[in-house]
């Protein structure tokens, strides 16, 4: 297939605008370089690493892939320190932040020659990462899997909203799983995609197979936004949400929804297995995720179908 070229591919040095996102117990080494070396950008998703093991994927990555990959950092992270030690130790390309200041770190990791990327779910947040000195900007709709923003703002108003006010590149993120779809964001003004969901249900994901096999009987409706007073996140529904739901819906508290969750519940979830008592951190994308496929497979039917809808918009 021909490559694409915008500021997005000659930014990462990648064939197509179609990047992976930095998912918690999903996104390891294997996965990252399967979508660098289809032509995409990988990401590992430090989120639910320990340092130690952050370390290893980098140096793993590096091993399978010669491509440009990456590495998400939420800045909530409680050891964020070492993880940005890591990093750059390990001169890792590029950067994603999420879920905090972008101020902090950006010129840090800058100073280092990393390319940094901010995820943002309002324009005003998509200012202060340009600010800040972010290359470009993932604008995430709450459609989007896992932590999502208080705003609620859909993918098909927060894009272009986002490219109205900033001269960076911008990146749609939030319910986007085809071709056709990362047609439609760059109608919006996006340079490019980042899919968590579709790559979530790939056989090279660490997520846990019933948890892939969730996703692909997902139906629309059959997530939610919840823990809004927590931390907002979107989950599939099962008997975890339901008691998050009832608490939510009697009025519960931060501190009593904090209770429920518990410790280890995403992980109990998405990497363990347990379908009914786990937390499912997944998009709305989900209802259109059929199968589980190889992420080369994926990144080149979403480019084909990409370039079929371009000649063909109409279908």
């Amino acid at each position: 297939m021909h490559s694409f070229s915008n500021r997005i591919t000659r930014l990462f040095k990648i064939n197509y605008p179609i990047i992976q996102a930095g998912m918690v117990w999903a996104s390891g080494w294997k996965l990252a370089s399967a979508v660098s070396n289809a032509g995409g950008l990988g990401l590992i998703g430090a989120g639910s690493m320990y340092p130690d093991v952050l370390r290893t994927h980098i140096q793993r990555c590096k091993a399978a892939t010669a491509n440009t990959f990456g590495v998400n950092i939420p800045l909530l992270y409680p050891d964020i320190e070492k993880h940005m030690q890591i990093v750059t130790e390990e001169k890792v390309p590029v950067v994603f932040t999420s879920a905090g200041n972008p101020a902090t770190w950006t010129g840090v990791l800058k100073d280092k020659g990393i390319i940094v990327v901010h995820v943002v779910s309002s324009s005003k947040f998509a200012l202060k990462a340009e600010s800040a000195g972010c290359d470009a900007v993932v604008a995430e709709g709450f459609e989007a899997g896992g932590h999502n923003g208080r705003e609620e703002t859909t993918t098909m108003v927060l894009v272009p909203a986002v490219c109205n006010v900033v001269a960076i590149p911008v990146i749609a993120a939030g319910g986007i799983a085809t071709g056709r779809q990362m047609l439609a964001a760059m109608v919006l003004g996006a340079e490019g995609v980042q899919m968590g969901s579709r790559f979530v249900a790939s056989t090279e994901a660490s997520s846990h197979i019933n948890f892939k096999n969730a996703i692909v009987h997902a139906t629309e409706g059959d997530t939610l936004l919840s823990l809004k007073k927590v931390v907002p996140v979107r989950l599939l529904k099962n008997k975890f949400f339901e008691k998050v739901q009832d608490a939510e819906n009697r009025g519960a508290g931060s501190d009593l929804l904090k209770g429920i969750l518990g410790k280890g519940r995403a992980k109990r979830g998405m990497f363990e297995g347990d379908l009914e008592e786990g937390e499912l951190e997944i998009g709305q994308s989900s209802a259109l995720i059929s199968n589980i496929l190889p992420a080369a497979s994926i990144v080149k039917d979403i480019y084909r179908e990409f370039k079929l809808a371009i000649a063909n918009p109409v279908k």
